[in-house]
């Protein structure tokens, strides 16, 4: 029975217990063990529940292991009311819960974020069970406490737990340290990291990279540097995320110089750039305006077999569309659809769009919205914005409420810019009437105008 359920032989197990019965043999307690974990491996949690009705009519005393592989098989599935019902059963039946069924419990309401309801069953765990948690358990209410935010209460577990003589270990670290980058909490991260090595628990690929990208999310990437030359010195091998996430910072911050060194670097240590890479490096040299060298990447990308996705043409439309040459934009659209083979989305079309409004070019415009709609992608509110916009810069306010009440009529609800844009239209021609109108109607949908209204 066991060696088929270990190979997840499901009907050979059922027709393994067919033949018992007909040899007048009941099942024991394992056999029984063994089939449910089988039946739960394959989903079937219904038809596990149905054994353990089965094995109780018979007389067959079922044990805290079998009720732990149903509990088990609830919090799985995030099943509360079924985890708390087998957690209820198993003491009725007079069975105690053992530290397996405390830790999987205590690890549903932890991963769930009901933090109340773990320390019910953790102090109870604690003084009536008289069960020592570990590890792991401490590091799931940490790990509880730091995705709601609660850093400090985190912490006060954490100290809790070497009071007990648990010793945190790199996984309770990695997981407080998470809690603090993305709390923004960088200086007690960094206290806590060098805490960490003080006690002898030494850092590992998380917890090098989990602090590299808090630095570079709040701006300080030499920081984030020094974190990463450590990471090398420590043998710790750095992967494609963690110079993603470094090349990203430098570009934030401007160092275009600095992000194009580590790509060099992660090609000499064999880490090849990826799509993401390239999509970074190619979105920020246009934002910087180095137009050649954001093209040159996009050719070295091709040359290396690197595919492009929608976000990396999006970077470049955008390039091309901020430095008022909408056409080029235009053309690389229909070279993405062709060559590349890669679908446009909305942003793609809003982005080109917007470029030949901002060129004034109204025609053209017009001319990739009826394009977009036949690709079978609507218009959004967005693109509806830029043309009202677009129109009411140009002082042609009759068709750029042509484009409102067509808006509306598709059932995109304008939004505040809409009725900012369409009320300077107005006013700048002297139409207060209608401003006013818009004004009112504006007020009426919930929006506060700017201040110069």
């Amino acid at each position: 029975m066991d060696a088929h359920c270990r190979e997840g032989g499901l009907e050979e197990a059922f027709e393994l217990m067919s033949l018992l019965r007909e040899k007048g043999l009941r099942p024991g307690v394992l056999t029984y063990n063994s089939l449910m974990k089988c039946l739960c491996k394959n989903g079937k949690y219904v038809k596990a529940k149905e054994i353990l009705g089965e094995m109780l009519k018979i007389g067959r005393i079922p044990n805290t292991s079998i009720y732990n592989v149903l509990l088990g098989e609830c919090c799985r599935r995030g099943d509360i009311t079924g985890a708390e019902t087998m957690f209820g059963e198993m003491s009725n039946q007079g069975f105690f819960p053992n530290f397996v069924s405390y830790s999987l419990i205590i690890g549903l309401f932890s991963k769930i974020g009901h933090i109340d309801r773990a320390l019910v069953y953790f102090r109870d765990m604690v003084d009536k069970a008289g069960l020592a948690p570990d590890n792991v358990v401490y590091t799931m209410l940490i790990g509880a406490f730091c995705k709601s935010g609660k850093i400090m209460a985190a912490l006060k577990m954490r100290d809790e737990m070497v009071e007990k003589g648990c010793v945190p270990d790199v996984v309770t670290y990695n997981t407080i340290l998470n809690g603090m980058c993305k709390a923004k909490k960088l200086t007690e991260a960094h206290d806590l990291f060098s805490g960490m090595i003080e006690q002898s628990v030494s850092p590992d690929y998380y917890t090098f990279t989990t602090l590299i990208h808090g630095y570079c999310k709040e701006g300080s990437v030499e920081k984030a540097q020094k974190l990463f030359d450590m990471m090398i010195l420590r043998n710790i091998k750095p992967d494609i995320a963690t110079y993603n996430t470094l090349v990203d910072g430098f570009c934030k911050a401007g160092n275009l110089e600095k992000a194009n060194e580590l790509r060099e670097d992660m090609i000499a240590r064999t880490i090849l750039p990826n799509t993401v890479t390239y999509t970074i490096l190619i979105n920020h040299h246009f934002s910087e305006g180095r137009i050649s060298d954001a093209l040159m990447l996009w050719d070295e990308m091709g040359q290396k077999g690197i595919k492009p996705n929608v976000v990396t043409c999006n970077s470049v439309i955008r390039g091309y569309c901020k430095f008022g040459r909408a056409s080029k934009a235009d053309e690389f659209l229909s070279k993405m659809v062709g060559k590349e083979k890669i679908v446009p989305d909305i942003i793609t079309y809003n982005t080109v769009i917007h470029g030949f409004v901002k060129e004034e070019n109204m025609s053209r415009a017009f001319a990739l919205v009826n394009k977009m709609e036949s690709e079978g992608i609507l218009p959004d509110v967005i693109t509806y914005n830029v043309l009202v916009d677009g129109f009411c810069g140009l002082g042609r306010t009759d068709e750029a409420d042509k484009v409102f009440k067509n808006m509306v009529r598709r059932g995109v609800n304008p939004d505040r810019f809409t009725f900012t844009a369409l009320i300077n239209g107005y006013t700048s021609q002297n139409n207060l009437k209608e401003a006013f109108r818009l004004h009112d109607e504006m007020l009426q949908r919930g929006f506060v105008p700017d201040d110069k209204f």
